[in-house]
């Protein structure tokens, strides 16, 4: 079976619909990224039913909260999970994803330009410095961010980048420690735990956290990098 009737097929198992169009994007995703990857450190997933199960396949699991012509922002982008992913599935959005590593961000850039991609784009910044940013502070409904720090730092870099209402949803593993030990940098950054939705791929067990702002984030976060990192909320 070629890569787009896989997927299509493994799309349609757990519930998403996937034009030829949208496979196609898909196929030359996989392809572009599996080649980069000899290059620059993207990822230690390259086979097909991998990258379609542990990648794309699960970066959709926000796909059902995002509203018609999101403004949706991810932290550490990396090699385009979650991000590049919703795009393409959603192409009524519009991304900016924030990644620090200059060398990822390249691709990131090449890889929206080999797919044609239209209202995505990358930045090469850190997302705490978005967030005193303006452009870029409170002018989000939505935040992804997909294996990139633990909960209560997430919260810190993603709450200034949400507008009042906007949602972060944080995949996850196993979480409970995390939740727990976050509950105080949300209520200091406005932010309430609404959902924890659990699911599963392909025997793996996932947790996609949402949180929603309830109230404006104080001007003093978020703080710098290394205090974020050294003194967590």
């Amino acid at each position: 079976m070629d890569f787009t009737a896989k997927l299509r097929d493994k799309f349609a198992e757990y519930g998403y619909d996937s034009d030829a169009e949208k496979a196609e994007k898909f196929l030359g995703y996989y392809r572009f990224l599996v080649g980069y990857n000899e290059k620059v450190n993207l990822t230690a997933i390259t086979d097909e039913d991998g990258v379609i199960a542990k990648h794309f396949l699960d970066s959709l699991a926000a796909t059902s909260y995002l509203q018609e012509g999101a403004k949706l922002a991810d932290i550490g982008s990396g090699a385009g999970f979650p991000a590049v992913v919703l795009k393409i599935y959603r192409p009524d959005a519009d991304v900016t994803m924030f990644e620090s590593n200059g060398k990822k961000t390249a691709f990131l850039e090449a890889l929206i330009a080999r797919l044609g991609l239209t209202g995505i784009r990358a930045a090469n910044m850190r997302a705490e410095d978005a967030g005193r940013k303006e452009g870029y502070r409170e002018a989000f409904d939505v935040v992804t961010a997909r294996a990139v720090t633990e909960t209560r730092i997430l919260l810190e870099y993603a709450m200034p980048l949400l507008k009042k209402g906007g949602r972060l949803m944080a995949y996850k593993a196993h979480c409970a420690d995390e939740v727990a030990a976050a509950e105080n940098a949300a209520k200091i950054l406005g932010a309430e735990l609404t959902e924890a939705k659990e699911y599963v791929v392909e025997g793996n067990f996932r947790t996609l956290l949402v949180y929603t702002k309830t109230a404006e984030t104080l001007e003093k976060y978020p703080r710098r990098n290394a205090r974020i990192a050294s003194e967590p909320l």
